[in-house]
């Protein structure tokens, strides 16, 4: 009988007949691929092009039952089993070598109730698609701020971006959410149902089982917002991060202001001059119109003599996808991530020194202002451990080649380690 070979559980090598894949192919509306077959290389491809993993069979779920079907044959078999979304995690857990890639991403339902302020979403959606819909109604949830990740997964892990001062993280705004736990049984979790399991799916990442719906709540948002970039020469960079730190302590919840230190792309509002030198920015998001959102960043202006400036009203949906092309799939990238509750100046100077050597032009050191609401959410509320936090800085590694993986590894390694 013929007969075919997956990664086990525990380090072995499990052997299945090709009967028991063909029935597995048969109880899904969707697709099993096997290595080989038409899209199987597309399918097992992500965001981050350093993660080139080759698993031996990719159920592509059509709905929450070929998610069971998927989930039931790798717990009678005792496959090594991962589960893609977005496909946009850095470190590449949506693929498996050899074993069993639950993929999610053809499961792309987005159901608005615009009087109950609720979104329905089915795990294979991106946040771009998400906004899409809800701002139809004039809606959004807090979410981050690239267009193409996943909402399963930034969900899963806590979720933060431009709405999270005023309205929280994405899991302080999740209602309720279906999941096929382990055992390959259906629950719901709310909380008041499996309460224990919704507390461990908000910020416990995908360690509880495999959400097939997640419920959100909606706020109204837009559907302008008052938004853009302030950009500084590097060699104001100390001074500015010294006076952002101040303006942040005191800043409302209708504004947010993050900073990103990078080689400066070739963007039209800016000098070609600087085109290609390190700078750094401050983008800015307010919720209100323009003549507040003015007054509110004007003192931003103020930090250094701009060398760009580009802001004013624009879609909410437009912002949401402004950083789209610094953060393109197909790139290598290698990320580290900081938590603070203050940007101390020992951190302010690593940074700025750290932001002095990029080794890549697609390199970036960001600092996200959070806080806000989030904060007033106890602890023991979720399973999001940072409640007390007002700043996360991620530590951007991206590069093209693979020659430089060493040199851009250690270099994100080293500045995560001293800073």
């Amino acid at each position: 009988m013929p007969q075919f070979e997956l990664a086990g559980l525990s380090g072995d090598r499990v052997v299945v007949s090709d009967i028991q894949v063909d029935q597995l192919a048969s109880n899904l509306r969707g697709q099993l691929l096997r290595e080989g077959d038409t899209g199987y290389d597309e399918a097992r491809t992500i965001w981050n092009a350093m993660i080139d993993k080759r698993p031996a069979l990719i159920a592509r779920c059509a709905g929450a039952g070929d998610v069971k079907h998927a989930v039931e044959f790798a717990r009678q078999n005792r496959l090594v089993v991962s589960v893609r979304g977005g496909g946009h995690n850095i470190a590449g857990n949506a693929v498996c070598d050899r074993g069993l890639m639950i993929d999610l991403s053809l499961m792309k339902s987005v159901q608005v109730d615009p009087q109950k302020r609720t979104a329905q979403v089915e795990p294979g959606v991106t946040l771009g698609e998400f906004d899409q819909q809800a701002q139809l109604h004039g809606l959004a949830t807090p979410l981050g701020i690239n267009s193409t990740t996943g909402v399963a997964g930034l969900t899963l892990g806590g979720g933060f971006g431009w709405l999270t001062r005023k309205y929280g993280l994405t899991v302080d705004n999740l209602l309720s959410a279906d999941v096929i736990t382990a055992d390959g049984a259906f629950r719901r979790a709310t909380a008041s149902e499996n309460a224990d399991l919704f507390w461990g799916i908000r910020g416990g990442g995908g360690n509880f089982g495999i959400v097939t719906r997640f419920e959100y709540k909606l706020h109204p948002v837009g559907p302008e917002v008052f938004a853009g970039l302030l950009v500084y020469p590097h060699d104001q960079a100390k001074s500015v991060l010294r006076r952002y730190r101040e303006f942040t302590r005191q800043a409302p919840h209708d504004l947010t202001v993050w900073v990103v230190l990078r080689k400066a792309p070739p963007l039209p509002f800016l000098p070609e001059s600087i085109h290609g030198k390190e700078v750094l920015v401050l983008p800015v998001f307010f919720l209100g119109d323009a003549k507040a959102g003015q007054k509110a960043i004007r003192p931003l202006e103020e930090f250094a003599p701009l060398v760009g400036k580009h802001v004013g009203a624009m879609p909410y949906t437009a912002f949401q996808q402004a950083f789209d092309p610094l953060l393109t799939p197909g790139a290598r990238n290698y990320w580290k991530s900081h938590d603070f509750d203050e940007l101390n100046d020992e951190a302010i100077e690593k940074t700025v020194e750290y932001s002095g050597k990029f080794p890549s032009p697609h390199t970036e050191i960001f600092i996200g202002q959070i806080g806000g609401r989030m904060n007033t959410v106890p602890r023991d509320a979720t399973a999001y451990p940072h409640r007390n936090v007002n700043y996360v800085m991620n530590v951007h590694g991206r590069w093209d080649d693979p020659a430089d993986d060493q040199r851009c590894i250690s270099w994100a390694r080293e500045f995560f380690q001293v800073v």
